[in-house]
């Protein structure tokens, strides 16, 4: 349970810094997309991108190069979904949905969170282009959630945290569906069939062969990206199922790493002192003793864990901020007040603060007055409350799934993308506000010092 609580204070701590980077490019972007530097700011994002050798492009889609908004949207993103699956993976492994006991309440309450702002996105929106985005406030930002109850502190009991970061990892789960089935072009099934026999192999290699190196998967899964970027189906899925495919189990045993170190240290002096400021250069014996220890500890921390554990700061500092700062400037002088109040800003909104907030109170607390399952440890009702309120926070993902219903229309579908857009900023901002409020009031005033 101590290993549960300071990974998820770790991971909470990564999303509470990323959220705050969020909130500046966020802000940057709006600034930029409203200022005299707007046609820079917009005409920067249509710069063509290769990485080319010889007549290969691997930045190319269907022969043409990608844009820099491409690059952002189709592979940098890819990086993010496949951040996603590692986690998802470990969750599944030896996390809270390893068990169906410590998943069920979490995974009832974001099919709540899903079903609910579905209903009401599709109740208010008109006509087939709009219903599109039926996905956009289905989602919840796990940086912006968490970064938020990460600002209460001490003060939030450890079975609350872990029920919101459990809701956001199957709720992404729900979006990574979502993109696959409903988000695709025609299908080219060769590129998908080489991109299946790649996928296999790296399975056999992590399950059979039990081959442990970081950069057998990383060239694989760079080979099933493209050929599913040229397939149909988007390319962000290929990045979860590269993940799924990653192994989690260590090259040598923690026991064995154990003893290698004590064997190790040992071999080292015990009677040498050093003065403090003192030069200390190490023998060449005891060189190679320390880089002994060095490789073993290495091989005891699986592919799956190094990789997820290197790709935090990456996606939360520099792919997400990127991600944001391209896609959430919005020309506001192009848009009219009313826009707010009608269409699919409207529905992407109330999706998002009224659908969220009932589908993941309601379905937690008919679960649990059916004794289907238990409250989490030393959580009320208006806690879930607040909780309900943060899941809708759709920031990332709902931008994302905005952009493929309705970045590559024609006509209105620019007209679309920023009302999308408008109902996500305001949606995700007052979701946030009142979770915060609700949570600020409700939570205890101190946390007993065994429930840390």
């Amino acid at each position: 349970m101590k290993d549960t609580i300071f990974a998820l204070r770790k991971s909470l701590q990564n999303y509470a810094n990323g959220g705050y980077v969020l909130i500046a490019v966020t802000a940057l972007a709006l600034i930029m997309a409203n200022s005299p530097l707007n046609t820079f700011y917009f005409s920067w994002w249509n710069y063509p991108i290769s990485l080319q050798i010889g007549n290969f492009n691997l930045f190319s889609h269907h022969g043409e190069s990608m844009s820099l908004m491409q690059f952002i949207n189709d592979a940098l993103m890819a990086i993010f979904f496949f951040s996603v699956g590692l986690e998802i993976k470990r969750e599944v492994l030896v996390g809270e949905l390893s068990s169906i006991k410590k998943a069920l309440l979490p995974v009832i309450a974001a099919i709540g969170g899903i079903i609910l702002p579905i209903l009401i996105f599709r109740f208010i929106a008109t006509g087939e282009a709009e219903l599109r985005g039926s996905a956009i406030p289905m989602a919840t930002d796990i940086a912006f959630s968490l970064g938020i109850l990460s600002m209460l502190g001490k003060r939030v009991p450890i079975g609350l945290k872990i029920f919101l970061a459990t809701l956001a990892v199957v709720d992404d789960i729900g979006g990574i569906l979502a993109i696959a089935l409903f988000y695709s072009d025609s299908i080219t099934f060769t590129y998908l069939l080489y991109a299946a026999g790649l996928l296999i192999i790296m399975g056999l290699g992590g399950y059979v062969l039990r081959i442990n190196s970081k950069m057998f998967y990383i060239l694989i899964g760079i080979a099933v990206w493209f050929l599913f970027l040229n397939s149909g189906i988007h390319p962000t899925i290929a990045g979860v199922l590269v993940a799924f495919c990653i192994p989690a189990h260590p090259r040598i045993p923690t026991a064995r790493f154990i003893e290698k170190i004590r064997e190790e240290i040992a071999k080292f002096p015990v009677n040498e002192t050093q003065v403090k400021g003192q030069t200390n250069i190490l023998s060449k014996e005891q060189l190679n003793m320390l880089k002994c220890v060095e490789s073993a500890s290495d091989k005891v921390i699986s592919p799956l864990q190094d990789l997820e554990d290197t790709l935090h700061p990456i996606v939360n500092y520099l792919v997400i901020p990127l991600f944001a700062f391209a896609n959430a400037g919005i020309a506001l002088q192009s848009l009219q007040m009313n826009d707010i109040f009608h269409g699919v800003s409207l529905a992407v909104f109330l999706g998002l603060v009224i659908g969220k907030f009932i589908g993941i109170f309601l379905f937690s607390y008919v679960a649990v007055k059916l004794k289907i399952v238990a409250m989490p440890k030393g959580t009320t009702w208006k806690m879930i409350a607040g909780i309900s309120a943060l899941g809708g926070i759709g920031f990332t993902v709902s931008m994302f799934i905005a952009n493929l219903s309705y970045g590559n229309m024609e006509s209105i579908g620019d007209t679309l993308l920023n009302q999308s857009k408008i109902g996500i900023l305001l949606g995700s901002l007052l979701s946030g506000i009142v979770g915060y409020i609700l949570l600020n009031l409700f939570l205890p005033k101190h946390i007993p010092e065994e429930e840390l």
